[in-house]
């Protein structure tokens, strides 16, 4: 089985960290960003630090992401370590990685603080469910995700 590292990303590794969101967006049959929006993902990972981002090696080679930001609790006044991507190629699944991505996600959260870590996985997705669950992680069934998009938000405040 090949070594796998994880670390976080450097600039250096924006191409392959796009690469790896275009597979995510193939995966998940969603269109994928754009030129700007490449950019502005660039920019807010490695300049604004709006977001952080791990990358999984095999081989010296890009096989997967995490990507991560801090919201917070009001209830237990810690943040929140929210995982908004935890991707693989899929020819590098079954090999440890989505585990290496995940712990380290984990590893971070305990190192910040975090009272807890969230995250959404698509329902049709059985095999990341599956996965979640056997590292522990309870489904809220109590909560439903609410979304205003780019057009909602400027008609709101065209008003």
């Amino acid at each position: 089985m090949p070594r796998v590292s994880v670390r976080k990303a450097t600039r250096k590794d924006s191409a392959s960290f796009l690469r790896l969101v275009l597979a995510l967006a193939k995966f998940e049959s969603l269109e994928p960003p754009g030129a700007a929006a490449k950019r502005r993902l660039v920019e807010d990972v490695f300049a604004k630090k709006r977001i952080n981002l791990l990358i999984a090696e095999s081989d010296r080679a890009a096989v997967g992401y995490a990507l991560y930001y801090f919201s917070y609790s009001s209830f237990l006044a810690r943040p929140t370590l929210y995982l908004e991507d935890l991707f693989v190629l899929e020819s590098a699944r079954g090999q440890g990685v989505g585990k290496s991505l995940f712990l380290k996600c984990v590893k971070e959260a305990v190192a910040a603080g975090c009272g807890r870590m969230e995250w959404a996985v698509l329902k049709w997705n059985e095999r990341a469910i599956g996965f979640y669950e056997g590292m522990g992680a309870k489904r809220l069934d109590e909560w439903h995700f609410y979304r205003l998009d780019s057009e909602t938000l400027r008609r709101l405040t065209s008003r």
